[in-house]
């Protein structure tokens, strides 16, 4: 029963049509067949999901409620700490580290009763767009397995898209989350920063780390981001603010909401099959009441190079944790230097090298200013721009991403045209506002092509509003 939603698993286990035990059997099988040709887990934990799939059933046998994610089988990206559990990064560095302790969002999903089937492949330290950058192996696309994911979540949407998965966690630092729910034809949601607590997620750069859910609906995405959501403690950059109930939201009318479009993002470089799918929905919103108004996002442009100075530069801080001293993979040398050479010369792939040293130097004496200070400067400009939007629109409307799919091996070689893929996503994290990618058609190949909607900050309940909307009127009547 690998196809169910996360309503019909609570109404199949609790009218004891199935057990969690024998779904999560189920899903396990289906990994077992479909996920060779795929590459979307990188471990799976039997023993922890068979244990929780057996609370589950023994609640149902004693006619209990389920809570709200009972028996439900979900996956983890391969960023966040599983206590017991391999957890990677993606990464040789991190081959064999066994952590102490879960994330945060784990915890609070297996709190509500979510049956954790594994870790998920993902881009090396969630740096990539295509997921082609792990250290293990690549993540094929469902849809085309001669195409990418994304990145670098990719085997999140693709857990989700290929049926091996109900919901899936993945982070999202530039587009890591809604790139790929668009690649793989998923729902993919970016909350605002502070929104959903990132202890136990191995840190990229911190203050654009975001977590948040995959699913097949907006409706399931908007259930896993109430369970995930709210003040933790552990994470003192999480927000002290209430958290609604995103599916009770849903179900308010979007009836005069004002819907912007901003003219930066239909200019070149958009793929005109996307183009015109995006225009489709924006036009399917007006249909269904809400106003549309053109805007102008300026700083745009400059998106692009703020995201990968600011970005590179705190992964350059970050990383410096992985020495070979503390945890994860330690090279066999003479002196303390020469190990700490060694053992990041073996245990770092080239793309994290790369951005190691994009960071080091933007961060060192005489660049400092001139580039990373610079790019703080623009990165407020930016901010600016959406708060201005925002004084006149409730939800913003974009591509996700400037084409379909590509395929493996296209930009592997050309790291410039990779970072560009990124160009309609960056500038929601540079901001902190929420984002989500929502289905909006196929091109001629019958690759799936997302649309973008923007939020204020902690306005997702207005977001998840408007793409359930435009989700329900796609739906065949």
């Amino acid at each position: 029963m690998p196809e169910l939603t996360i309503d019909e698993v609570q109404i199949a286990i609790a009218g004891r049509h199935t057990t969690a035990t024998a779904l999560a059997h189920d899903f396990y099988e289906r990994i077992r067949k479909e996920d060779p040709g795929i590459g979307a887990y990188l471990t799976v934990c039997n023993d922890r999901a068979l244990a929780q799939a057996a609370r589950i059933d023994a609640m149902a046998a004693e006619g209990k409620p389920l809570p709200p994610l009972g028996g439900v089988p979900v996956a983890i990206k391969d960023v966040m700490v599983t206590n017991g559990v391999r957890t990677t990064a993606g990464s040789k560095i991190l081959e064999n580290f066994i952590p102490p302790y879960d994330c945060t969002a784990v915890a609070r999903l297996e709190a509500a009763g979510a049956v954790i089937l594994g870790k998920l492949n993902c881009d090396e330290f969630a740096m990539g767009s295509s997921n082609e950058n792990s250290a293990y192996h690549v993540v094929h696309n469902p849809r085309d397995k001669s195409r990418v994911p994304g990145g670098s979540s990719g085997g999140s949407a693709a857990a989700v898209a290929a049926e091996m998965a109900v919901a899936t966690l993945g982070s999202d630092t530039g587009g890591s989350i809604r790139q790929p729910a668009s690649f793989c034809g998923v729902v993919g949601l970016k909350p605002t920063y502070g929104r959903v607590s990132r202890y136990g997620l191995i840190a990229f750069a911190s203050s654009l780390d975001h977590i948040g859910p995959f699913a097949k609906t907006v409706k399931e995405v908007a259930l896993v981001l109430r369970i995930i959501a709210g003040r933790d403690p552990m994470d003192s950059t999480s927000a002290e603010v209430p958290v609604p109930d995103y599916v009770a939201e849903l179900e308010k009318p979007v009836k005069g909401l004002k819907v912007g479009v901003p003219k930066e993002y239909f200019g070149s470089g958009l793929d005109p099959e996307v183009g015109a799918a995006v225009e489709s929905a924006i036009q399917e919103l007006a249909g269904l009441g809400c106003e549309v108004v053109p805007l102008s996002l300026p700083h745009t442009e400059y998106a692009v190079p703020t995201y990968y100075i600011v970005a590179t530069a705190e992964a350059s801080a970050n990383l410096a944790r992985f020495d070979g001293v503390r945890y994860g993979y330690r090279a066999k040398a003479n002196t303390l230097s020469e190990m700490y050479r060694l053992t990041r010369d073996g245990g770092f792939g080239m793309e994290v090298k790369r951005r190691i040293m994009l960071g080091t130097y933007v961060l060192s004496a005489g660049y400092y200013d001139a580039y990373y200070l610079k790019a703080q400067k623009v990165r407020t400009l930016l901010t600016r721009d959406f708060d201005e939007a925002f004084k006149k629109v409730d939800v913003i409307a974009a591509p996700t991403c400037p084409t379909p799919a590509f395929r493996l091996g296209e930009k592997v070689n050309d790291p410039l045209a990779m970072y560009l893929a990124d160009i309609y996503t960056v500038t929601a994290n540079l901001a902190g506002i929420p984002g989500i990618s929502v289905p909006c058609g196929e091109n001629h190949e019958k690759l799936p092509i997302g649309l973008q909607l923007f939020a204020r900050h902690f306005d997702e309940a207005t977001l998840l509003r408007v793409a359930h909307a435009y989700e329900q009127s796609r739906k065949p009547t």
